[in-house]
Parts: structure tokens; sequence; C-alpha cells
């Protein structure tokens, strides 16, 4: 049991509580010797030994919840001490059953280490040290009240340790159904992700055979156009406009799908939701931000630039990106040479990165580059290139080092047709 209810229901840490108990049970002790009646038992004058034994029965409540059964051990001790010095009245005499703070204090301990203790301990305590204490009570109490002393403090030991138990079980009942609702709620939100998911995926192809009819539609009508644009240009007009409408509302659908392919785990920063994406342009800041973290690189361009389509602009920078990522994380801060070569006749760009490897004599550790993967690290950038008609090699210099070897097609401008399509 980690916390202890206070009266307003609301938790309280167990330090608090225990140092609480602790101070108001020594409190009580203390003051035992003020309230005791005249003509009451003949004990033995206060002094410094009782000061002493009296917070030993008492103050070790105060760390209970780091020690339990040491805890425990020290306050029983100190409390049958203090009876056989006679320094407290016994528990049952010729005056009757007295049970004062010193045995309430025991009574305290026995409860919260039963209601603390895993059942090993708790055990221990009940079958132990319990008939133990209720043993020793009866041999200092007076003859004839042996057996009422006895079963007194059997009594209130066996009731402490009972009502500890059921504090503890109740704790563990309460626990387990805490945990069957958070597992019945994430179960329940999983089955509503999956239901939303299925439900978009069923719209998602509705959309697509909308978007795939309309491209259909709008590949038919510029044929048509194209066909008649000398025999009818009022015809071919408005087949040129009918493209227009249909292109319009392929966009429309496309942008419907793209917001229902989206998931919820998709905030507000995601990068696929922040346009513009990054294009070969954003290298040189790329190159001067690993430059700050210490990565020492060469950067080079060759060539004339040519238009590039979007995704191929953010495959470049994606596989420079990676690139010069893995190579801070494996090499360290080496010397790597990046180059961007444009290569219009061959309708190629390529993109080279190399490293000369760590300062060590080691060789760098390169994640494998698997046939197949989750779109990470290596496997990510092949899939990049991949996906945009490109080549990508990887692997050891010979010299040492590492290099990234990436060549990415070039749009071929494709030649317009006046007249008759062939």
């Amino acid at each position: 049991m980690n916390r202890m209810e206070s009266l307003a229901g609301r938790p309280w840490p167990r330090a608090v509580t225990d140092t609480a108990l602790a101070l108001l049970l020594t409190v009580g002790c203390l003051a035992l010797p003020l309230a005791m009646p005249h003509g009451g038992p003949d004990l033995r004058a206060t002094d410094a030994q009782w000061g002493v034994l009296v917070l030993l029965t008492t103050l070790p409540l105060a760390v209970h919840r780091l020690w339990p059964l040491p805890a425990l051990l020290v306050m029983s001790a100190a409390a049958g001490v203090l009876q056989a010095r006679h320094y407290v009245p016994d528990l049952s005499g010729p005056d009757g059953t007295s049970i004062g703070p010193t045995y309430l204090a025991v009574a305290t301990a026995v409860f919260l280490t039963a209601a603390r203790t895993t059942p090993r301990v708790a055990a221990l305590v009940g079958g132990v040290l319990i008939p133990a204490a209720a043993v020793t009570e009866a041999v200092l109490a007076p003859s004839g009240h042996r057996v009422a002393a006895l079963l007194t403090e059997a009594v209130l030991l066996i009731a402490a340790w009972a009502l500890g138990r059921l504090a503890r079980a109740r704790a563990a009942i309460r626990d387990q159904a805490l945990e069957r609702a958070a597992a019945l709620e994430r179960e329940q939100a999983a089955d509503a992700r999956a239901a939303v998911m299925a439900e978009r995926a069923r719209i998602a192809r509705e959309l697509h055979d909308i978007v795939a009819h309309n491209v259909s539609l709008m590949v038919v009508q510029t044929i048509a156009a194209d066909r008649v644009q000398d025999r009818d240009r009022d015809k071919a007009h408005e087949l040129h406009g009918a493209i227009e409408e249909t292109g319009r509302a392929t966009v429309t659908e496309l942008r419907h799908l793209l917001d229902v392919l989206r998931t919820d785990e998709e905030g507000p920063g995601d990068p696929s939701r922040e346009p513009p994406q990054p294009t070969v342009e954003a290298l040189p800041a790329l190159v001067d931000s690993v430059r700050a973290a210490g990565l020492r690189v060469d950067f080079s361009t060759s060539g004339e630039p040519v238009e590039l389509p979007a995704g191929s602009h953010l495959a470049v920078y994606r596989i420079a990106q990676e690139a010069l990522t893995n190579t801070l994380k494996h090499a360290g801060r080496t010397r790597t040479a990046l180059d961007l070569a444009w290569e219009p006749e061959r309708e190629r760009l390529t993109v080279r990165l190399c490293d000369d490897g760590p300062a060590s004599d080691g060789e760098p550790v390169r994640p494998p580059l698997a046939a197949h993967g989750s779109g990470h690290g290596l496997v990510g950038m092949r899939e990049r290139v991949g996906a945009v008609g490109g080549s990508l090699h990887t692997g050891s210099r010979p010299g040492g080092g590492w290099c990234v070897h990436a060549v990415i097609p070039l749009p071929v401008p494709e030649p317009r047709h006046e007249g008759h399509s062939a």
C-alpha cells in the first residue's frame, strides 16, 4: 500500500503519514506519566533511560516505509523494556486492563508492516512476532493476570495484523480494477482506430476510382481535341474547357484523398504537413548545420542545374541528409566530400558522398543494406532513389572510409506535336 488515505479522501504520501503518527505517539508516551491518576499503579520515576526508550518505541515509525520489519522489531523490543523496567502500566494487572500509547505504537507498527510488506514477511510477523510478544507480555504480567495479559496482547496485535492484510488486499483489488479499466480503454481506443482506418481505406478506394476515371477521361478528351482541332476549332475549344474542368475536379479529389489518408498521429509539426519540402537549393544550409556539429564537409557542384520534379528534389536532399548523418554517427568528426554533378547530356544527376573514416585505425561500423526494410537508414535511401527511377551504390573505400553514390535521372522534355496525334 503506497499511500494512506486522509480524512478528506485525498492521498497522503507515506513519509508524511509515518512522521505524523510517530510524532503523535511520541507526545502520547511522553505525556503518559502526567496523565496517571493518583493512587494508580506503582511506576518507576521518569529519567533519561525512560526518555530514550520512549523515543525508540515511537520514532522508528517515521522510517517504517524504508525498513518495515527492523522498525517493528526495534519498537517491540523498546516497548518490552519499558514494561520490564516498570515505566508503563501492565497491560493487564490488579488495576484492570490498560492499553496505553506504548502498546498502540507497537500495534500501529504491526498494522503498517502487514499492509506494506510481502505475504512472506507478513506471515513471519503473524506467526512468530505476535506469539512472541504475547508470551513476553504474559511473563512480565503480575501473577494471576498472565493469561489475561497474553490474550489481550494477542487480540490487540492480531486485530492490527488482520486490518493491515485487509488493507493490502483492498489496495491490490483496486490496482487490478484500475489496470483492467486502463486495458479496456486501450482496447476500445484501438478498436476505434481500426474502425476509422478501415473506413478511411474504403473512402480512399472510392476516391481512387474517381480520380482514375477522371484521368482516363482527360486522356480521351485530349486525344479528341487534338484530332478535331483543325476541322472544328469551336469543338476543340469546348473539349479543352471540359479537360480543364475535369482536371480541376481531379485535383480536388486528390486533395480529399490525401486528407483521408492522413492519420491522427500526424501532429501539426509532422513534416508531411509542412510544405514546401526541402529541395536541392537547401543543401548548403544542410551542410552548414552538419559543419556546426563538427563534421568537416567539402561541398561542390558541377554542371548546369536543370528543373527537377518535386520528388527528385526531395530524394536528393534526403539522401544527402541521411548520408551525412550516418557519417557523423559512425565515423565521427571526419572529413567528408559531398559532390553534386549535373549531367544533362547523360540525363542524370549524380550525388556522391565519401568520408575518410574514423580518426582511429578501426573501420566504421555500418549497418548492412538489406533487400527489404522499414524505410530507415540505407534502406530508406535505396527506397527514395528507386521511387524516382534512380540507382544507389554504397560501400567502403579501398583506402578507408565509406561512399554513397546515387544517380537520379533528369527529366527529358517531351516534343510537342502539332496537328493530329500519331
